[in-house]
């Protein structure tokens, strides 16, 4: 590998991985203010989502810019398309956060309702999955990677949980149906930040395997793809 291409990828990587760590910044910040209904955190969350979709730019123009001058090729080709992808993913699981602080502030507007809503699991696993993805980039270990794509459906059932439970209580307090359809939607953005995990996962296994396992094309029997 020429020199230069080697020092350009590795730029990528720091990158990449830096914004691997704002956006596992904000999810954190995310479960907090649900925890606590916390206002001031949420508005933070929402002022600072401009960081995160800068520095997504910054990495796609870079890849752009290395395809276009070094036409890399194999592994290296492989890496660029992965990081690509997964800075995509990043940048949505960005918009989550700040689609989950939007539902915080409204929440923190209206007078609470006595629930037995429990947060804390589902986002403590759908935060562990971004965690355990980028850690599978990180080190390039393919059994995480395919840890992440097992956890997703424990976060779907979750999601499915909370939708039943929520239901039923707006059937029963229809005046507060509002308020309640924001708790629907925090579950529903806890669910496509595990999706967005489990995409960065599966990019994570093309880079190492140079096998595409999305759309059903992982059978969660085998322990790993075969080249």
């Amino acid at each position: 590998m020429p020199k230069r291409l080697q020092k350009e990828l590795e730029k990528i990587k720091k990158r990449i991985l830096s914004l691997g760590g704002m956006v596992e910044e904000r999810v954190s910040m995310a479960k907090r203010a649900i925890d606590s209904i916390d206002r001031t955190l949420a508005n933070q969350i929402m002022k600072t989502d401009y960081e995160i979709d800068e520095l997504e730019v910054e990495v796609e123009e870079e890849c752009l810019k290395i395809l276009a001058l070094h036409q890399p090729v194999a592994v290296d080709l492989r890496f660029l398309v992965a990081v690509i992808k997964i800075n995509n993913d990043l940048e949505r699981i960005g918009d989550q956060a700040v689609n989950i602080a939007e539902r915080v502030e409204n929440i923190s507007k209206r007078p609470r309702l006595d629930l037995s809503l429990d947060y804390e699991h589902m986002a403590e696993k759908a935060t562990s999955m971004l965690r355990m993805s980028l850690d599978a980039l990180v080190n390039l270990d393919l059994d995480l990677a395919f840890q992440v794509l097992t956890l997703d459906d424990e976060v779907d059932h979750m999601e499915r949980e909370m939708y039943d439970y929520i239901k039923e209580e707006i059937r029963k307090k229809p005046d507060a149906a509002g308020y309640l359809i924001n708790f629907l939607f925090i579950s529903r953005h806890l669910e496509r930040i595990g999706d967005h995990s489990t995409n960065i996962a599966e990019e994570v296994i093309y880079l190492i395997e140079g096998e595409i396992v999305r759309h059903g094309r992982w059978d969660g029997g085998r322990e790993k793809p075969r080249s």
